[in-house]
């Protein structure tokens, strides 16, 4: 595997290098790039064979086949998951953000609340907002150092008017893999307040040794009548160019509700998207997501130790993704200053936390999925910028 191998994106259209002066300042000359949350990663091999395949079909019209990419799918889903899939479930979407509003549209009204658990994914609260729904946040409790989801405290901060939930599983910003318990009480909720659920698993492949994520159909199948699934291989092995999700409805009745909006849509899937999903869930894919998972929990562990360092700073601990979780309410520093700080002296640009809702006020997000040299570098970074507290 290649991921100690640094490859530069600068002046590629890249969004995450060559966006990121215009977002925070740092220019890509002298910073690192630790925003957007893909991984700084060359392809796997097996991507490149498709492309190549691609390329010497040279063939670019209207296609079909799609049986083998759906076949993949559920496949990868079976063997890596322990989630049996069928085919009818399934619909495809221009990536998992577009699935997301499609859902919003098809299966609630303007002026529903969508519940969020937060701090949260901030294109969860965008798209509710720009389908005319609302955002109804509800915030993650601290315990034993990671985020949990405190059900006692939320049935009381219910207005009624709540219709639908968004769950991010594994958890962004933060890489909590809800455990088995939790994702029960989180379907009892659902059920207790008849509210339709999606669960986003985008992060479903990246978890750390000692730590499984569940998909929620698996975890509570007693939930299926009020389910929608989004899963996608763009974030496991950084194909999000392709624009390809999967929403999987398991209940016949809730997938004709969405069918009836997805089909005015008239939405077909595209060559690259649906070529690159059935090589990434291949046998190659799956070893190479294997490395990929102890790369990461190896980055994770320099990142986090480094950061928890330096006197203010702390690192949430991270089960599974590449994203890190940084509260600098130690510093005693406002949220203009530490920003400065990391942005000004440091040079990384990092997700503003307040970005993604209440809670996330203090906090920075890191993206580690980049050779382990860029992230010794931005340890570095981070304790010179703040060696005045040490």
């Amino acid at each position: 595997m290649t991921f100690d191998t640094e490859i530069d994106r600068r002046n590629t259209d890249c969004i995450k290098w060559d966006k990121m002066e215009s977002a925070f300042g740092v220019s890509p000359e002298d910073g690192l790039a630790m925003w957007i949350a893909d991984m700084d990663f060359p392809p796997g091999p097996f991507l490149q064979e498709a492309m190549q395949g691609l390329l010497t079909r040279a063939d670019y019209g209207y296609f079909c086949g799609l049986e083998s990419y759906e076949d993949a799918i559920i496949g990868w889903m079976r063997d890596r998951h322990g989630w049996t899939v069928e085919r009818e479930w399934m619909f495809t979407t221009y990536g998992l953000g577009n699935g997301i509003a499609i859902t919003l549209n098809a299966l609630t009204a303007p002026g529903d609340e969508v519940i969020i658990f937060s701090p949260v994914y901030h294109e969860f609260a965008a798209k509710i907002t720009k389908t005319g729904r609302v955002v109804k946040e509800l915030p993650l409790a601290i315990v034993d150092g990671v985020y949990t989801m405190d059900f006692d405290a939320y049935a009381g901060m219910l207005s009624g008017r709540e219709t639908m939930v968004i769950a991010c599983s594994p958890h962004n910003p933060a890489g909590r893999v809800w455990t088995q318990e939790e994702l029960t009480a989180l379907a009892d909720f659902c059920q207790r307040h008849d509210l339709l659920l999606i669960s986003d698993e985008i992060h479903a492949d990246l978890t750390f040794a000692g730590h499984t994520h569940i998909p929620m159909h698996v975890a509570a199948p007693q939930i299926a009548d009020r389910l929608v699934m989004t899963t996608s291989a763009s974030k496991t092995f950084n194909i999000a160019g392709g624009r390809t999700g999967c929403v999987t409805i398991p209940d016949p009745d809730l997938r004709a509700r969405f069918h009836r909006f997805f089909n005015t849509l008239d939405m077909q899937p595209n060559l690259l998207g649906v070529a690159l999903t059935r090589a990434a869930y291949s046998p190659a894919g799956a070893a190479w997501c294997d490395a990929l998972c102890t790369y990461l929990e190896g980055n994770a562990a320099v990142f986090n130790d480094g950061v928890n360092a330096i006197p203010g700073l702390s690192a949430m601990p991270m089960q599974g993704t590449y994203l890190a979780w940084v509260d600098f309410a130690g510093t005693g520093m406002e949220r203009p200053e530490f920003s400065e700080r990391v942005y000004g002296t440091a040079r990384i640009a990092a997700t503003p936390g307040h970005t993604l809702g209440k809670g996330g006020e203090s906090c920075l997000r890191f993206n580690v999925g980049m050779p382990r040299a860029r992230v010794r570098e931005a340890v570095d970074r981070l304790a010179d910028a703040f060696a005045d507290l040490q």
